[in-house]
């Protein structure tokens, strides 16, 4: 299983992009700079999209991507609640247009809306997917995704802590996780729903307890303001922890 991480931030800017990862060129996680990050060839070889949840930063480039391949069809998959969020304002036929229906634009639809179920797989291209709940305000959830090979990715974000349970339900070989703030705005990481350094260590350090192991683990959704303050804190949750903490970038790679 190839990961690209195409945005890794929370703010956009020149050098920093919305979250989006996609998985061995076919599977996009989110949809922040699914578009901006991607060639159109590129954009083509996807069959299907995650997303985690309706925020703006990560569903935002749905309908872009709709209209640069309105020819075939691509399955775009969430919860209940993102979809209706999608559907009612972004492609509701005034931002956009409706791309889940045949009009005077589409020959045929672009979207097809797949409700995900938590907890319940569902085979999506050849990869298993099990949709997790996790701790944000809006209805959000995660991702373990399990390839062909067996080579199993969990991905969550954007989430708070108290994830037991999600460790209780997955087992991972490589976990992709919110840390959004340094860990002097602890509060603020609780109030919205996101992680700081200080939070994500206990979470680890649960995920260890549970599992007896610890997987891979790398970093998304990071404040660019922050990002300094948050990398020197990581570095002593990988000391404390003992093991390697990767913070992704924009155009990082990473295979299990």
């Amino acid at each position: 299983m190839n990961i690209r991480f195409l945005g890794t931030h929370n703010e956009e800017s020149r050098d920093t992009r919305l979250v989006s990862v996609l998985i061995d060129d076919v599977l996009a996680v989110d949809a922040g700079s699914l578009t901006s990050e991607l060639s159109f060839k590129e954009q083509e070889r996807i069959r299907a999209i995650l997303l985690s949840h309706g925020h703006y930063d990560h569903i935002r480039a749905v309908p872009a991507f709709a209209f640069n391949n309105s020819q075939q069809l691509t399955r775009v998959f969430a919860a209940q609640e993102t979809l209706d969020i999608l559907s009612s304002h972004l492609v509701d036929g005034l931002i956009y247009p409706k791309f889940t229906e045949k009009n005077s634009f589409l020959k045929k639809p672009a979207l097809e809306l797949c409700r995900l179920e938590a907890l319940s797989p569902q085979d999506i291209e050849g990869y298993t997917v099990m949709a997790v709940p996790l701790n944000h305000p809006i209805g959000t959830v995660g991702f373990e995704i399990t390839s062909p090979e067996q080579k199993r990715l969990l991905y969550a974000t954007d989430t708070g802590p108290g994830l037991h349970r999600l460790w209780e339900s997955t087992s991972p070989q490589l976990l992709v996780i919110d840390t959004t703030y340094p860990d002097r705005l602890e509060k603020t990481a609780w109030d919205a729903g996101h992680l700081c350094p200080k939070l994500l260590l206990k979470e680890l350090a649960d995920f260890r307890s549970t599992k007896g192991y610890l997987p891979r683990v790398v970093l998304i959704h990071l404040s660019p303001k922050f990002e300094a303050e948050i990398r020197d804190e990581v570095r002593g949750v990988s000391s404390e922890l003992g093991i390697p903490i990767k913070v992704a970038s924009e155009g990082d790679t990473i295979t299990i």
